[in-house]
């Protein structure tokens, strides 16, 4: 059969990079090994979904590049979702509560202070339709709740190896609220079955839930997919990133001018035995993907490995790549411009800065007047590629200066900065009126 995943973010916010990293992973393993991902919009919660943040979560996924086969909204599959509720209320497996939360949290603490795990003493199941009829008069509507078979349910975890979940010590979950509203199991067991999902990938804080949820495709008919668990992210410091996660949101990094490359090769590849650089591209990612260079630890997120990887995009960034950004930015100055500056980049947007020292305005810095009248009297009158080397050769002979004494004022009155790309190239594309212009102290 052939591999199938699926990612099912919720529409109510907007995609960072905790939830990307388990849709990067999802699509770079199906399409390592010829397979498929699926989106699925979990928009059960229809108060809380909106079309701004749906339309959010296929943007940044387009812009990374983690293009799915198959989309769906869970919203449109609420029939299926009944369909499978009456099968296990059917089954007895589903079954009718009228606890309220305040008497669900009195009697945790009761449990808790005769040292009794707080897991739900299935009331529910000893009602009787009498007493049901007495709730449904009083206003009270029941949430539903499978009942577990309190086994230990074992599975072979791709990530974590051998797994195993004691299901006897767990509350049966709720699966439909007192408004009817399906929490997210349900239809997600329900969903991964009809679209015959073959791998469920997601973070280890899913592992407990996993037990109950194998459970519930058994009651169904399964067919069970394999799981894996990965490592959650931690900052640099080793902290749960969770709490910072919002200001971690893909538009907000694609706002701050990060190349999308960087971004999957960082996600992809932190926590793995891969060196962390960057990717040839999104599907050679997926082509060198395996669970079993992922490690054990939490995967550490560091911002400045991101940027390291950005500048190394972008210094690898060939000119045919670049040309239409740099033409939506007015920059495009050619390939020898390109290539001659891309090594300086940290963003891509800082090469509108490096245009403007070629094309001004530039306010030269000249703390030595009478050097720069000689190096304007050695100026070449033919403005050609070898203008730097010849120029500085002249300069050198007419002042005796050398080194970073030569080399650094001459930058400092052209460009007015003290670093920079290479003034070989540069030199001659500013061309020898900028240039006269700039040494005898005038912005130009």
């Amino acid at each position: 059969m052939s591999v199938k995943v699926r990612f099912a973010p919720s529409p109510t916010g907007k995609l960072h990079v905790g939830n990307v990293r388990t849709a990067l992973v999802n699509w770079m393993f199906a399409k390592g090994q010829g397979g498929s991902f699926v989106l699925r919009i979990d928009d059960t919660d229809i108060a809380r979904s909106t079309p701004e943040f749906e339309q959010g979560i296929e943007d940044d996924l387009t812009w990374l590049g983690l293009v799915w086969d198959e989309r769906h909204n869970q919203s449109r599959r609420f029939d299926r979702y009944e369909e499978a509720a009456a099968r296990l209320k059917a089954a007895g497996r589903l079954y009718a509560c009228y606890d309220s939360s305040e008497e669900l949290d009195r009697r945790r603490k009761v449990q808790l202070s005769r040292g009794l795990p707080p897991i739900y003493d299935r009331a529910g199941l000893a009602l009787t339709d009498v007493e049901k009829e007495g709730y449904e008069a009083e206003g009270r509507k029941p949430h539903w709740r499978f009942r577990l078979d309190g086994r230990r349910v074992a599975w072979e975890d791709l990530s974590r190896g051998h797994a195993e979940v004691d299901t006897a010590s767990m509350s049966d979950p709720v699966l439909i609220r007192e408004d009817g509203l399906f929490l997210y199991t349900l239809p997600s067991v329900v969903d991964d079955i009809d679209m015959v999902i073959t791998h469920v990938i997601r973070g280890e804080d899913h592992v407990t839930n996993t037990g109950a949820q194998i459970e519930i495709f058994e009651a169904l008919g399964g067919p069970t997919p394999a799981f894996a668990h990965m490592p959650l992210l931690v900052g640099e410091d080793g902290q749960a990133l969770s709490k910072r996660l919002g200001s971690l949101s893909i538009a907000e990094m694609r706002d701050k001018d990060y190349e999308p490359i960087a971004i999957t090769s960082h996600l992809g590849r932190i926590g793995t035995s891969d060196p962390l650089e960057v990717g040839q591209s999104i599907d050679a990612l997926g082509a060198s993907f395996a669970f079993a260079k992922m490690g054990r630890s939490p995967a550490r997120y560091d911002t400045a490995d991101l940027d390291r990887l950005n500048a190394q995009a972008l210094h690898a960034m060939d000119y045919g790549t670049a040309r239409a950004r740099l033409a939506a930015l007015d920059v495009d100055l050619g390939e020898t411009f390109w290539t001659g500056v891309r090594g300086n980049l940290q963003k891509f947007t800082d090469v509108v800065e490096m245009a403007t020292i070629v094309r001004g305005p530039v306010t030269p810095t000249i703390e030595d007047p009478a050097f720069a009248q000689a190096a304007l009297a050695a100026l070449p009158a033919t403005i050609d590629e070898t203008l730097w080397p010849v120029w500085t050769a002249a300069v050198k002979e007419a002042t005796g200066a050398k080194g970073k004494a030569l080399f650094m004022p001459l930058r400092m009155m052209i460009t007015g900065q003290s670093h920079g790309p290479d003034m070989a190239t540069l030199a001659p594309m500013i061309g020898r009126e900028r240039i006269v212009k700039r040494l005898n102290g005038e912005t130009a």
